[in-house]
């Protein structure tokens, strides 16, 4: 489809009714979700374990054949914990999942079936043993990982740098550069003296930021009507 054909007023219904999953569905499974999350397909989000904390201004969408997955994983009388600071953003696809702690920073964010994990799960010789090999996973302000990236165990990925595409990464990152390849390598340095735009700056007003999108909304789907979304549905021609 080329055009977005639903009503203004049917797409901000979906909307709420995405907001109310959220507050009352997703948020009693976490020990702490922020103000003003914005999950778009919340019903794909798949949440699992104790002690997951994420802060505010998360942004995430989750697609029905790419669920987001986050998983902390508790046995022997402890329990693991993962938490996403303020204003992350979270591509369809992407499982974090921890067996002792993966922390993330501010303004992260993930590219689609992104994997982070703190552990390998099974050790090399005793393969009927689960939790095995385990490491803290630590990723600064500002890090952004790339589509279908891996971060290992015990990793740590300094702020502002970015996994490339695909890279796996096995050993500690340095702030300020980018990484890629199997295993990933430093490729190329990120100037630390240059004005850098973050995510908090993207949500250093949140209220106005949604006000200006329903606004943009509104102008840009007042003509559509129910009758052409059903339409475009059942009989799409190229003008959809």
């Amino acid at each position: 489809m080329r055009k977005e054909h639903k009503p203004y007023w049917l797409k901000r219904l979906i909307e709420k009714i995405g907001q109310t999953y959220v507050s009352r569905i997703i948020a009693p499974q976490l020990d702490h979700l922020g103000e003003f999350p914005k999950i778009y397909g919340p019903q794909y989000l798949l949440l699992f374990g104790e002690k997951i904390r994420i802060g505010n201004c998360l942004h995430m969408a989750c697609d029905s054949d790419r669920k987001v997955r986050i998983q902390t994983w508790s046995h022997k009388g402890a329990s693991a914990s993962i938490t996403i600071g303020n204003y992350c953003l979270i591509s369809p696809g992407v499982r974090i999942m921890a067996e002792r702690s993966i922390t993330i920073g501010d303004s992260c964010m993930f590219g689609a079936g992104a994997y982070i994990a703190d552990s390998d799960w099974h050790g090399l010789y005793n393969r009927t043993r689960p939790f095995r090999c385990s490491e803290p996973v630590v990723l600064k302000d500002n890090v952004w990982i790339g589509d279908g990236a891996k971060v290992c165990k015990g990793v740590t990925i300094g702020e502002n740098s970015v996994v490339g595409a695909g890279a796996v990464v096995t050993k500690d990152v340095p702030d300020n550069v980018v990484v890629a390849g199997v295993p990933a390598k430093v490729v190329k340095k990120i100037n630390p003296n240059r004005k850098m735009l973050t995510r908090e700056f993207l949500f250093s007003d949140p209220a106005w930021l949604t006000d200006q999108e329903n606004q943009l909304n509104k102008a840009f789907l007042a003509n559509n009507s129910v009758f052409k979304w059903l339409k475009s549905l059942i009989f799409p021609t190229k003008l959809d």
